[in-house]
C-alpha cells in the first residue's frame, strides 16, 4: 500500500510540474485560440493567444485538399493550443509547423513544390513569349588568350 500512495503523490507532483512548465510556455510561446473556415476565401483562419492572426489556403494542408466545405468547418483546436484537428478528416496539424509555412510530410511538400513549378498562369505565357522574342538566353563569351612571353 505505501508504495502506491508514494506512486500517486510522485504522480500529483509530475503533474504540477508539467502544468506549471504548460502555463510558462502558454504565456512565452502564440498558441491558437480559434479557428475556422472561410468558405469565400477558401482558408483556415487561426487566432492565437497573442492577438494575432494568420490563415492559410486550405488546400495547402495535408488531407484537406479535396474536403467539403462542411467537413472543412469542423475544425478543432487542440486543447494544447499547438494544433488543429478534424475528427472527420482524420486530419492534424501542427501550428508551429503551419506558420513556418509546413502544411504537412516532406513527401507532401515535395509534391506541393512539383505542382507549383509546374503551375500556369497568363502572366507565366506572356512572360515565356516575350522571353522567346529575345533569342533565348544569352550565350557566354569565350575569351582564349595566349601565352606570349
Amino acid at each position: 500500500m505505501v508504495k502506491k500512495i508514494a506512486a500517486t503523490e510522485e504522480l500529483k507532483e509530475k503533474l504540477v510540474n508539467t502544468r506549471a512548465k504548460s502555463d510558462a510556455l502558454a504565456t512565452s510561446e502564440p498558441r491558437a485560440t480559434r479557428a475556422f473556415y472561410d468558405a469565400y476565401l477558401g482558408m483556415i483562419i487561426v487566432f492565437l493567444s497573442n492577438k494575432c492572426m494568420f490563415g492559410f489556403p486550405s488546400e495547402l494542408g495535408q488531407g484537406l485538399a479535396d474536403a467539403s466545405v462542411k467537413d472543412l468547418a469542423e475544425v478543432e483546436v487542440t486543447p494544447s493550443g499547438e494544433g488543429l484537428h478534424w475528427k472527420t478528416l482524420d486530419v492534424d496539424l501542427s501550428i508551429p509547423a503551419l506558420m513556418n509555412g509546413i502544411f504537412g510530410t516532406k513527401k507532401w511538400m515535395a509534391e506541393l513544390a512539383r505542382k507549383g513549378g509546374s503551375s500556369t498562369s497568363c502572366a507565366k505565357s506572356e512572360a515565356s513569349l516575350l522571353n522567346g522574342t529575345k533569342g533565348g538566353r544569352s550565350r557566354k563569351e569565350i575569351v582564349l588568350t595566349t601565352d606570349e612571353a
